[in-house]
């Protein structure tokens, strides 16, 4: 019997089991490491290692061989995980030395370090204090730091001593060595700690999180449990309070670590966000305002100014920088012509460095460097990721077909990595350039094929504004015959669903399958259109988002006669979650029924970092936030124009907490509302767990063709 795509999907978490990931090329360029599970629905996964001239693969940690307990993971390990969406088990990340002689990792709150290269690969445990937390080496490979206890410790694999180089001293919510959370859940920086190109210091993030408002995550399912109390930096309240010292190592008589403490010194009150570290040759850091309307990289060693950006509304924390090439040149973005492009300038001139790319080539994240080259992710297209190089011999594109691409590279050798609309594969091919090259070769993804009909998206651009729509029919279409039509989308900012990648409409289609023709619209804010698209959400969340929506499904209807407008459906999680109910509750008039998964209801209740930046302060102004919240709809709302409603929400939720969901509820009922509520016990965020995963597709198309009239049996 074929299993059903609900449930392949959940229990290859979306398919990602037994796909290559995490590569890192060594310093020679001879090898390539990455992570990969054993099989497609295989959740634990293993450090691998490639040739990158034969191709040869070796399997370099297995974390069953280990005896690892994945289940037995520290708190804060857990946290981690869930701001960086991690679904897997086993060896979910790792660092190297800048050679790549050596690995590091963390299982079960043990460390262990595994040589790279030649010889048979023997993982050893590392004595640490337990559990230990986001362990990695120095550039020699020869020491390791790591956090235990809030503290931020260096192990010597020679010696085998442990000392604490940053501790809290009787502190308990002080930290070194570890991402906030406004850090890891928006910024994209989930480290806390970054070595020197030498191993001789440290750059470590002191987080005190005592200003930090206190929240309770309770689990109603288990009434004998204490509730869960986390810190929540909610918007318009106070932030934890990050930090940075410098720390400078050396050896006491005893053979153990010691460290010489420097505070690094900024305007903290001024800029009190540290966005982003990188310390390739020079230590360089990020931080912004409050407001996040200015932004300033600086050289943490001499307090020198290098660049300072502002933005009537935002400026942008990138993916990949800052970054510095081997010959000192700093590798930063800025906006000219409504495109994000490319800078490489020497420190002395980067403030007044132009892009060096051409306008319409959006950079979206610098992938890293090699020598004196950058590579970096492009877009001409909105709905394609192309890979790009930039160097002394000028602007090359590497990846020329449409797709969705990302890259690596090191010592002359590339790892491209490419997803497309031919099949649901991961192709990743390595190529070693010069001297005993060779051809190129594969790394082979391990995941299944979906058990569904292969997706068929028909793409096009609505309304003036050529909003990036896909529309999808069930296979056994025919033309003539009406279809309900069900919206799909995410529609907010940080992340696009209408990407020419098969994985990007699995789930649309298989809800296509059941009787539907699927609309996925990326509107204002969502990423690849440039600054002034990205910008149009600013000050109302709520208004642009909804109105593209609503522009691509009609352009979706006049170009596709099959469309039945008298019957629309909209569902989403998240972003897309709130996008529904809004939908629901300001455009009865257009949407008939809607699934509200994980909604931020009221961006009061949603953190700083990301609130902000959009809507403002609401202590100072709270008119953006009334117009951007759905409560204030809901309490508007009349009995009489309900439309069916359905609301999920994990109860373990702590990015999205469940407080949202309740109120909207509570304000529909006050309002008479009819509407329908689905709590998931033990839920966070992510909604991994395989039974839930599965049965909620299912549930939802129940309840959407209960409320759009279907006849009972189903394609």
């Amino acid at each position: 019997m074929t299993e059903s795509f609900p449930r392949q999907q959940a229990r290859t978490r979306s398919f990602r089991l037994g796909v290559p990931r995490a590569f890192q090329v060594s310093a020679d360029g001879s090898r390539v490491a990455f992570l990969r599970s054993r099989a497609g629905d295989d959740p634990v996964t293993c450090l691998w290692e490639a040739d990158t001239v034969s191709g040869a693969e070796r399997l370099v940690a297995d974390p069953r061989a280990l005896g690892a307990d994945d289940e037995n993971l520290p708190p804060q390990e857990r946290a981690r995980r869930e701001r960086v969406r991690e679904t897997a088990a086993g060896i979910v990340s790792y660092a190297t030395d800048r050679a790549g002689a050596v690995a590091v990792f963390a299982l079960s709150g043990q460390v262990y370090a595994v040589p790279l290269g030649e010889g048979t690969p023997t993982p050893r445990l590392v004595t640490t204090r337990t559990p230990a937390l986001d362990p990695r080496p120095d550039s020699t490979g020869t020491k390791v730091a790591y956090v235990h206890d809030g503290a931020l410790r260096i192990v010597d694999l020679v010696s085998g001593h442990d000392s604490a180089i940053a501790e809290p001293a009787g502190q308990e919510m002080v930290t070194f060595g570890l991402a906030e959370f406004v850090a890891a859940e928006e910024m994209g920086r989930s480290r806390g700690y970054w070595w020197s190109p030498d191993g001789s210091q440290l750059l470590i993030a002191r987080v005190d999180e005592s200003p930090v408002e206190r929240w309770h995550i309770a689990d109603p399912a288990n009434p004998d449990q204490a509730p869960t109390e986390v810190g929540y930096p909610a918007a318009g309240t106070a932030n934890a309070v990050v930090s940075l010292l410098l720390a400078t190592i050396a050896k006491d008589p005893g053979d153990g670590t010691t460290a010489k403490l420097e505070e690094v010194d900024w305007d903290r009150a001024a800029f009190p966000y540290l966005s982003a570290v990188a310390w390739r040759e020079a230590p360089l850091m990020v931080v912004q305002s409050r407001d996040q309307k200015v932004m300033r990289l600086i050289n943490a060693a001499t307090g020198e100014l290098l660049r300072e950006d502002a933005d009537p509304d935002w400026t942008d924390v990138i993916d990949g920088v800052p970054a510095q090439l081997a010959n000192g040149d700093i590798v930063w973005t800025g906006i000219s012509d409504d495109t994000r492009g490319l800078i490489v300038a020497p420190a002395a001139g980067l403030q007044d460095a132009k892009p060096l790319t051409p306008p319409g080539l959006q950079v979206l994240g610098v992938l890293g460097t090699d020598g004196d080259d950058v590579l970096f992710a492009g877009a001409t297209e909105p709905t394609e990721v192309g890979v790009w190089r930039y160097g002394p011999g000028g602007l090359a594109e590497l990846a020329t077909e449409p797709g969705v691409n990302s890259a690596t590279a090191a010592g002359g050798a590339i790892v491209l990595a490419r997803r497309d609309l031919s099949s649901n594969d991961l192709s990743v091919t390595v190529r070693k350039h010069g001297a005993g090259g060779g051809q190129p070769h594969r790394i082979a993804s391990l995941a299944p094929a979906p058990n569904l009909p292969h997706p068929r998206p028909k793409f096009l651009q609505a309304g003036p504004a050529g909003i990036r729509t896909a529309v999808l029919f069930p296979s056994w279409h025919q033309a003539g015959t009406r279809l309900p039509v069900l919206m799909d989308p995410y529609g907010g900012p940080h992340h696009q669903k209408v990407m020419k990648a098969t994985g990007a409409f699995l789930a649309s289609q298989w809800l296509a399958e059941q009787g539907f023709a699927v609309v996925v619209a990326d509107g204002r804010g969502t990423g690849g259109r440039g600054p002034a698209w990205d910008r149009a959400v600013a000050r109302d969340l709520a208004t642009g988002p909804l109105e593209d929506q609503i522009t691509a499904l009609r352009a979706a209807a006049e170009a596709f006669a099959d469309l039945d407008t008298e019957r629309v459906a909209i569902r989403g999680w998240s972003f897309g979650g709130y996008l529904s109910a809004l939908a629901l509750l300001r455009r009865p008039d257009v949407f008939h029924a809607a699934i509200v998964g994980a909604p931020v209801t009221d961006f009061r209740l949603y953190d700083t970092f990301y609130t902000e930046r959009y809507l403002g302060d609401p202590t100072r102004d709270a008119a953006p936030y009334e117009q951007s919240s759905i409560i204030t709809d809901a309490e508007r709302s009349e009995a009489t124009a309900a439309r069916p409603m359905l609301i999920i929400h994990g109860l373990a939720d702590d990015n999205v907490f469940v407080a949202h969901s309740l109120r909207l509820s509570s304000a529909l009922l006050a309002a008479g509302y009819p509407h329908s509520v689905l709590p998931l016990s033990g839920v966070t965020h992510m909604a991994q767990q395989e039974v839930v995963a599965e049965n909620m597709l299912t549930l939802q198309v129940d309840f959407l063709k209960q409320a759009l009239g279907f006849p009972a049996a189903s394609a």
